[in-house]
């Protein structure tokens, strides 16, 4: 019996996405073209950190950091390795180098709870504040943070219109064109030759996106379950799956059910 490497099974991840991936036509055969997600006629682009896009605005979105999730559980008894804050800023810091955004947006529960900026350790806040640094950094309120640090900067707002986009925490029921959010922390699973993969995705149907939660402990909510029934057109609706080295737009007949 050959014992699989997770290199292997990585590599094994990303073609079975690949394969159950909407073909692209010879006209837009660019490999940019399946992590190029349009909404509301704007033109973004979804990397596999998880973050948004926006080229024209050098607009860079995250959602849900959930930062201090880990000593929140400490707290409650629930002891698990308390590293989750650092891996996220750490993964946010590679994104922000390579964009070098002019504004950055978090989509709201940015901080597992209201006194999780307060936990922050002295390598994390100044971690957090060498990213923000130079740059104008929104924070959208979110259920878990409705209210930004005092003792941070930035600017705190419950919702923010870009021209024919408007960025939210939590989506709205019914019709939301060019509505951006998180809260959901959509996933995505597909099935084939005998095995299945399941991902972190960002969704859209064009008219709206909900993308994926970034932070470390934070996990996903599989994009066919009731909660996102209301929210998209089924026939447009497509999972844009994080792999490891590209993202796989993969439409929603191609999904399967399930956690």
């Amino acid at each position: 019996m050959t014992q699989q490497t997770g290199e292997t099974r990585l590599l094994e991840d990303d073609t079975l996405m690949r394969a159950a991936a909407e073909p692209i036509s010879e006209q837009t055969e660019r490999a940019e073209q399946s992590a190029s997600p349009v909404v509301a006629g704007v033109q973004l682009e979804i990397d596999c950190a998880g973050t948004l896009w926006w080229p024209d605005e050098r607009l860079l979105v995250v959602s849900d950091l959930h930062l201090e999730k880990g000593s929140s559980h400490a707290e409650r008894g629930m002891l698990i390795p308390p590293y989750d804050t650092a891996a996220t800023l750490a993964k946010l810091a590679v994104v922000i180098a390579r964009r070098d955004p002019a504004r950055v947006i978090s989509l709201g529960d940015s901080f597992h709870d209201r006194r999780a900026a307060s936990r922050l350790s002295g390598p994390d806040l100044d971690a957090l504040t060498a990213i923000m640094q130079g740059r104008d950094w929104i924070w959208i309120s979110g259920n878990h943070d409705p209210e930004a640090p005092d003792d941070l900067d930035g600017t705190c707002t419950a919702e923010l219109a870009i021209g024919p986009l408007v960025f939210r925490h939590e989506p709205r029921a019914g019709n939301a064109p060019g509505e951006i959010a998180g809260h959901l922390h959509p996933a995505a699973r597909v099935r084939a030759r005998g095995r299945s993969v399941r991902r972190r995705c960002l969704a859209s149907d064009g008219h709206r996106a909900i993308l994926p939660a970034f932070g470390a402990y934070t996990g996903g909510l599989n994009l066919r379950s009731r909660p996102f029934d209301s929210l998209f057109d089924a026939s447009s609706l497509n999972a844009w799956m994080l792999g490891d080295d590209a993202v796989y737009r993969v439409p929603l007949k191609r999904l399967s059910p399930g956690v």
